[in-house]
């Protein structure tokens, strides 16, 4: 009996896995389109960043530092005061981004206050990020499914990535090991336990790599908007329960959310990532927006930082 009990299930989660992977491969013509729209509104004047390297454009100068090769001295500037100074040239810094989009269960959820899923945002905001960051010359990969390209294709490569990915959804990100000079975006509703959340942070953070976590959510996970007798299923095989009286738990939801983001929040703090909560029925563009202002502001600091694994790969 328990066999067949078994067995019943496996061929319950294969036909769930495969209408979700037709359902995907159905709606992945608008994802990309709308993905670009949304591109194309923050584009415009992102340029790359800016730092000290072999590049042709005047960018800064510096004291010269005592070992140096005294031809790269300049002269005429440094005859105008008491020190010696350095002319550096601007590097358009390519490195890698890696992002991760949460594609599990949970994340096909939209309620009646949002106009579409969680993983609908999720994969828009991946592709247009990935888009404008290629433009201003990253390399974009996604962990596990696709290695890091320049490509202006960068989209089309990480839908079919996707599509072609025959791996179960994890609600988690995958364990790898990027090099200290890549970024991680890690976009999920992150409802997982908190020491599972917190854990997976830690482990992609142990290399030094430079992340940020977005926690996208639909408005009805923030606001708990529900009344009276509703059962709440949970999408990834733990069950239902039912509420009597639901507005009487609202309270006690409101705790629970508030300590799990504090608990992501102290995380990422320490780790010196950054954590951003994004909801549904908001713009895609602002999430975009942000996250871009981010990941400069990172990528400035952390190239101040000493390295120690320059070779690695990304």
């Amino acid at each position: 009996m328990a066999q067949k009990a078994s067995e019943e299930n496996r061929h319950a989660l294969i036909g769930r896995a495969t209408g979700v992977a037709h359902a995907l491969a159905a709606m992945m013509p608008r994802l990309i389109l709308e993905s670009r729209r949304v591109a194309a509104t923050v584009i415009h004047g992102l340029h790359g960043r800016r730092r000290a390297g072999s590049g042709e454009n005047f960018w800064q100068y510096r004291r010269f530092v005592s070992g140096e090769p005294a031809h790269r001295v300049d002269w005429r500037r440094s005859a105008r005061d008491d020190h010696l100074y350095v002319r550096e040239r601007e590097w358009e810094a390519a490195h890698t981004v890696w992002i991760w989009p949460d594609r599990s269960p949970s994340m096909t959820f939209a309620s009646r206050l949002a106009s579409e899923t969680k993983l609908e945002r999720t994969l828009v905001v991946a592709f247009a990020l990935a888009e404008v960051l290629v433009e201003g010359g990253e390399r974009i990969g996604i962990p596990g499914l696709m290695r890091p390209t320049a490509s202006r294709s960068v989209i089309e490569r990480m839908a079919q990535a996707i599509l072609h990915d025959v791996a179960e959804p994890s609600s988690l990100p995958p364990a790898f090991s990027p090099s200290p000079l890549a970024e991680i975006i890690l976009l999920s509703d992150f409802w997982s336990a908190t020491p599972e959340v917190l854990a997976a942070i830690g482990r992609l953070a142990a290399s030094g790599a430079h992340g940020h976590v977005v926690q996208i959510v639909d408005p009805a996970e923030e606001t708990f908007p529900y009344a009276g007798r509703i059962e709440f299923i949970e999408p990834e095989g733990a069950g239902s329960i039912t509420a009597g009286r639901a507005e009487s738990w609202r309270a006690d939801y409101d705790r629970r959310v508030a300590a799990h983001r504090a608990a992501i929040r102290a995380e990422t703090d320490r780790l010196g990532w950054s954590f951003i909560v994004h909801r549904t029925d908001r713009p895609a563009s602002e999430l975009l927006l942000a996250l871009h202002a981010r990941i400069g502001a990172a990528d400035g600091a952390a190239f101040n930082r000493p390295r120690i694994a320059l070779g690695a790969p990304a």
